[in-house]
């Protein structure tokens, strides 16, 4: 299984394959499961002190917000290239 990373901003990178979903925080269900995150001990803020712009959500519950608009980071997704390098067999 190879693994897969892209960045986010400000030098931080996440691993592709555990993403679920990108969400935009300008509504309230994200804002309050940002919440509920924070109390839970799974939230990371990845934007150094920048205005949050989306938060990332992982197949582990944790829950990163970075200051990249939410678009430009599954631009990236797509673009990510395999970082250890193994060719899959067919």
């Amino acid at each position: 299984m190879s693994v897969r990373l892209t960045h986010i901003g400000f030098g931080n990178i996440i691993a592709v394959n555990r993403v679920l979903s990108l969400l935009s925080v300008n509504q309230q269900p994200v804002k309050r499961y940002i919440k509920e995150a924070r109390t839970k001990g799974l939230l990371i803020d990845a934007t150094h002190g920048r205005k949050v712009k989306t938060a990332i959500i992982f197949d582990t519950g944790h829950v990163i917000l970075a200051a990249v608009a939410p678009e430009t980071i599954a631009h990236r997704l797509s673009d990510s290239p395999d970082v250890t390098g193994d060719k899959e067999e067919l």
